[in-house]
């Protein structure tokens, strides 16, 4: 009984096999690809709050100092009680800003935003954008 060796089993093998690899990858794919769907937030959806109609109980100091704001659902704009054109925006809030600020130099001016659900979000970012421009950052929205 002679023992023969044949070129073949004397050379070594070269070749990985990539198949259980590529299995255990696309696995970690799939499930990551399902954690991030589940942890990721919702879309940005708009709501804003329901105009209060009941009344409030302020004083009349508090109301010296405050900036009314008021959008309609047709996007009308209101500063303290007189439509203002939306071209004109910039130009009334900062008038309205400096008459408070020189006329009760001890108060801080606050604007407040009363804007209806049906409100676009371009016009309430106007305001927001005027308010600021005008130096008034302190701008807060009235909820019911």
């Amino acid at each position: 009984m002679g023992m023969t060796s044949s070129k073949q089993d004397t050379e070594v093998m070269a070749e990985i096999n990539i198949t259980p690899f590529t299995d255990v990858l696309l696995v970690l794919l799939i499930i990551f690809m399902i954690l991030a769907a589940l942890s990721a937030p919702p879309g940005f959806q708009k709501q804003l709050p329901k105009k209060n109609t009941s009344p409030q109980n302020i004083t009349k100091s508090q109301l010296q100092h405050s900036i009314d704001v008021e959008v309609t659902s047709k996007n009308r704009i209101y500063i303290d009680g007189k439509e203002v054109p939306s071209e004109r925006l910039y130009d009334v809030m900062a008038t309205t800003v400096a008459f408070h600020q020189k006329h009760q130099p001890t108060y801080n001016t606050h604007v407040s935003l009363l804007a209806d659900q049906d409100a676009s979000y371009n016009t309430i970012i106007k305001i927001l954008d005027a308010a600021r421009q005008a130096g008034d950052d302190d701008v807060g929205f009235v909820t019911q």
